[in-house]
């Protein structure tokens, strides 16, 4: 009975272990502001994250949610303390406000999280503010 008790409080010990180790995300930023764009020039921004995590990080999908952006982003596991990025281009397309949302599913403890990309696009060819 004794060996039945202790067989028991180790593999208890082994999963409580096992389910405290997640991996997590720390931006640099979750919000990047584009300024003033010229209509009819893509612009590009980098969020880069690490992971804060006890376990590899694993980005299942980053989807903007227009067709006027695309991303690409690190699609190897990133492991604890390790780097990653999401390059994020949105096309300056049509002349207005933009405010643009990317979701980004993973592993994390917190699994999906929400990036922003916000700016105005201008007609003709002001330089961008930033």
């Amino acid at each position: 009975m004794k060996k039945f008790i202790l067989i028991c409080a180790v593999v208890l010990g082994f999963a409580y272990t096992a389910s405290a180790q997640t991996a997590e995300f720390k931006f640099n930023e979750e919000k990047h502001d584009f300024g003033k764009i010229p209509q009819g020039k893509p612009v590009t921004t980098v969020f880069e994250f690490t992971n804060v995590g006890t376990t590899p990080l694993i980005l299942t999908e980053v989807k903007p949610t227009c067709g006027c952006t695309i991303a690409d982003y690190t699609k190897t596991p990133v492991p604890q303390n390790g780097k990653g990025t999401i390059k994020i281009t949105y096309n300056a397309a049509v002349v207005s406000a933009f405010n643009k949302t990317i979701v980004v599913t993973s592993n994390a403890k917190t699994p999906t999280k929400y990036l922003n990309i916000v700016g105005e696009v201008v007609a003709g060819s002001a330089p961008a503010s930033k």
